[in-house]
């Protein structure tokens, strides 16, 4: 995948999320069909950590199922820095080869998305915006 969309209301879900989470990380499954983001699922991170993020057991089950309900796939995971860079840190390193899609970073620093996928380092891919009917 070289590139994601994002819709402006998605867009605006995500930093709202991430804002209100701080000073910890925020998190969220992206729902969607090929390269396109359809749906946001926000979660919870259990650590409650500034640095790290885990979504839980449960919750990521439960996302399974309601990406099946609905018919669409899991294409991406967000999740914040609060106070860094959007740039892959080791442990999303880690976690990005356990889990291959599109991880979008958002930094509250620096009021930014950047999205990556991982091939043998992060490679940074485009995030472009579109308009969604509601």
């Amino acid at each position: 995948m070289h590139k994601i969309i994002l819709s402006k209301k998605h867009n605006q879900i995500l930093k709202e999320h991430a804002k209100s989470k701080k000073p910890n990380e925020s998190c969220a499954i992206l729902f969607g069909k090929d390269s396109k983001v359809l749906e946001v699922y926000l979660t919870e991170n259990i650590e409650e950590s500034p640095t790290n993020f885990t979504i839980s057991n449960t919750e990521l089950i439960n996302a399974y199922k309601v990406a099946e309900e609905k018919n669409l796939d899991i294409i991406g995971i967000f999740h914040s820095h609060p106070n860094s860079e959007a740039y892959p840190s080791n442990t999303d390193k880690k976690f990005m080869k356990i889990n291959p899609v599109v991880w979008i970073i958002y930094s509250n620093l620096k009021d930014q998305f950047r999205a990556y996928h991982l091939d043998s380092e992060p490679i940074e891919i485009q995030i472009l915006e579109e308009s969604l009917q509601d």
